[in-house]
């Protein structure tokens, strides 16, 4: 619990603008960072020019350049922290696909071991394009999937996220999960 509030208080620190606080917070959070990472990771294909580590320092240098975000406490950075490592692994996956002229979009289904599929590129590039559909019509549904699926937080770390109730996170994500289904059939 301890560690949890100077997470916290380091970012908060880093929201008023002590400058020590951003390179004071990179040790506190590297070991959830690369848990996330690794989690995005788990499903890429063999030989992936990306590694855990590298996808942690990259995720890492995007959030670090972020001057517009004001973080709120250590479940909304981790939730951040996922989503820009699954926008790195997706531009990962459009340059692969490019590269592989002639690969056209395939029909995909959502299911909690989908992150363990041979072709993952078009399987998240698949994903990705749904989320940023489903963001249009409910952006929050969107956020959970992100939070529980990418980040692989609880539902209590999402609610605290995106600050409603844990009750509405397993809601939204019921709903969000079944509109998923849908579109990616």
């Amino acid at each position: 619990m301890d560690r949890e509030a100077d997470v916290t208080n380091q970012l908060l620190a880093w929201r008023a603008g002590e400058a020590s606080a951003r390179e004071s917070l990179f040790p506190l959070v590297y070991d959830e960072l690369r848990r996330i990472a690794h989690r995005h990771m788990s499903g890429e294909r063999a030989g992936h020019t990306l590694e855990t580590t590298g996808l942690v320092h990259e995720a890492y240098l995007k959030l670090v350049d972020q001057t517009r975000v004001e973080w709120t406490d250590r479940a909304h950075f981790f939730a951040i922290a996922s989503n820009a490592m699954r926008r790195i692994l997706v531009d990962y996956a459009r340059r692969y696909r490019t590269d592989k002229r002639g690969a056209a979009p395939r029909r995909v289904s959502l299911t909690d071991d989908m992150l363990v599929t041979e072709e993952r590129a078009d399987t998240l590039l698949a994903v990705d394009e749904a989320l940023l559909e489903l963001a249009k019509i409910d952006e929050r549904l969107s956020r959970v999937v992100e939070c529980r699926f990418f980040a692989g937080l609880t539902e209590e770390e999402t609610a605290e996220a995106l600050g409603v109730t844990a009750r509405t996170v397993r809601r939204d994500w019921t709903k969000a999960k079944g509109w998923l289904h849908k579109a990616l059939e």
